[in-house]
């Protein structure tokens, strides 16, 4: 991590087990410590099954640790309420999953308008980011289509745009590209590289595909709960 960075998310010595003390104790995470800096573009790389999308779900605040210390921000999460949790969510994190995980009766536009709503974002400034988030992502002219009416590409890329409208410092992508073709892949990448160079928002892909992680300036490799290696890209042996 580069001098200049201050950090965003630092996680201490987190475990998560489950049926712990049983004969079937599986450690997902099995005592991860980790920092990113604001700002960074950082892919957690692992198989199936190798405890990538646990720390996700840990980092998202959507899964709490059976043991360790997360601090989003300066800010003790691990002590957090469920209440606590859902504000930080929806204020500090957009997501992006491999299933676009859009509403099917809502248009695009409606679907981007959603997290705001939750913000408390009112009326008219609501439609107006959402209709910039439609603009960086170049289907402004799809905003009235209900997701049966878009290509895959499309829906994943009206996703992006539902991530980006939140206007939160950190984007999680989780397999954002896996149900894509190579095409409509890079420029969903091209888009989360844009957001981190011309806004600073700090990126964190979750994926299985070497070549994606590769995109990414640092590389923490993940395999049966526990970081391989944690390094910048140039130097990643995958």
């Amino acid at each position: 991590m580069e001098q200049n960075e201050t950090i965003l998310i630092d996680i201490q010595d987190i475990y998560k087990i489950y049926n712990e003390d049983q004969e079937n104790e599986v450690r997902a995470l099995d005592g991860v410590s980790l920092t990113i800096g604001r700002g960074e573009f950082v892919a957690i790389v692992g198989a199936s099954g190798s405890g990538k999308s646990t720390l996700m779900n840990i980092l998202g605040c959507l899964d709490v640790p059976t043991y360790g210390e997360y601090y989003l921000d300066g800010n003790d999460v691990s002590v957090m309420t469920d209440q606590e949790l859902s504000k930080i969510r929806n204020r500090e994190i957009g997501f992006i999953f491999q299933g676009y995980n859009l509403i099917p009766a809502l248009n695009a536009q409606e679907n981007v308008e959603l997290p705001l709503i939750y913000q408390g974002v009112r009326g008219s400034k609501r439609e107006e980011v959402a209709f910039q988030a439609l603009e960086r992502v170049g289907l402004e002219d799809r905003a009235d289509r209900k997701p049966s009416q878009l290509s895959g590409g499309q829906q994943q890329r009206i996703a992006v745009a539902r991530a980006i409208a939140t206007q939160a410092p950190i984007i999680m992508a989780d397999e954002p590209t896996g149900a894509l073709d190579s095409k409509t892949g890079e420029h969903v990448l091209k888009i989360l590289h844009t957001l981190n160079r011309e806004v600073g928002t700090t990126i964190i892909l979750i994926t299985h595909d070497t070549k994606i992680a590769k995109t990414a300036k640092r590389i923490v490799q993940i395999s049966d709960g526990k970081i391989l290696q944690d390094c910048p890209r140039e130097e990643a042996v995958l």
